[in-house]
């Protein structure tokens, strides 16, 4: 007999098909600090939330494909006509687009440049109390620094070298997405799964008003030695010397903010 859906958009459990109820796939990096199961109740409105957050943060740029139905349903634990549905309000907002054929899926369109200029950082400011979500991040951060210094695995090492390196061979373009992976890694490998998500959501927050301001390339230089300086505490296992920089880093890019606010 056909599954029939609930009215908060969830299924039990016993009512889901494999393909469905079955735990999600390997560990897939920082898409797990921003795609939870959603709760009962909100399941439409929680998961448009976490699929666009994943798009402001920039995991998957314009162009690439987003995860696959089955593997994003999974992440959400939420039934395939939900996740169409919120697939749906993306592609009527012109964020991505349905391709059919061998190499179909959802692909992640370009977003519209942001207009720079303090009038519309202003304008984004409004609803956002500046001040606190930059003291967050400073909190979370220098905390996920100091955890990640207690001692990573070997595979966990790799993979924060390798965000890292990306970050340091990234496009001027592309520099912004890399950055934001690179501390959504270290947020991750926190080992705390409750800080890794609270960062993604501050991440995508301070995204919005970074994309208001442009580039500059003697900062990006700068961010680039204390990324290198954060890694090499990490590496190392001095703490204090993690949480130090970590702190240093963050009072730039808050400082440049204000500096562009003033």
């Amino acid at each position: 007999m056909a599954t029939r859906e609930r009215a908060d958009d969830t299924r039990p459990a016993a009512a889901a098909t494999d393909a469905e109820a079955g735990e999600p796939d390997a560990a897939t990096g920082p898409l797990d600090s921003v795609l939870r199961p959603v709760r009962a109740g909100n399941g439409f409105e929680e998961a448009l939330e976490q699929v666009l957050q994943l798009l402001r943060l920039g995991l998957v740029p314009p162009g690439e494909r987003l995860p696959s139905e089955r593997e994003l349903s999974q992440h959400l634990r939420i039934s395939r006509v939900t996740l169409r549905e919120v697939l749906k309000v993306l592609q009527d907002q012109n964020m991505v687009e349905s391709r059919r054929g061998r190499y179909g899926g959802t692909f992640v369109l370009p977003r519209p440049a942001a207009p720079e200029g303090s009038g519309e950082l202003r304008r984004r400011i409004a609803a956002v109390d500046v001040e606190d979500t930059l003291r967050f991040r400073e909190v979370l951060e220098a905390g996920a620094a100091g955890l990640c210094a207690e001692g990573l695995t070997a595979d966990a090492e790799l993979r924060l070298r390798g965000a890292l390196d990306a970050t340091q061979g990234a496009r001027l373009e592309d520099y912004r997405r890399q950055d934001t992976l690179l501390h959504l890694t270290l947020a991750e490998l926190s080992g705390s799964r409750t800080l890794a998500a609270r960062y993604a959501a501050v991440r995508a927050t301070l995204n919005e008003l970074l994309d208001c301001i442009p580039l500059l390339v003697r900062n990006l230089e700068h961010s680039q030695q204390q990324h290198a300086a954060v890694v090499e505490a990490v590496l190392d296992r001095d703490a204090d010397a993690a949480r130090e920089m970590m702190r240093e880093h963050c009072g730039g890019t808050a400082a440049l903010l204000r500096g562009f606010l003033a």
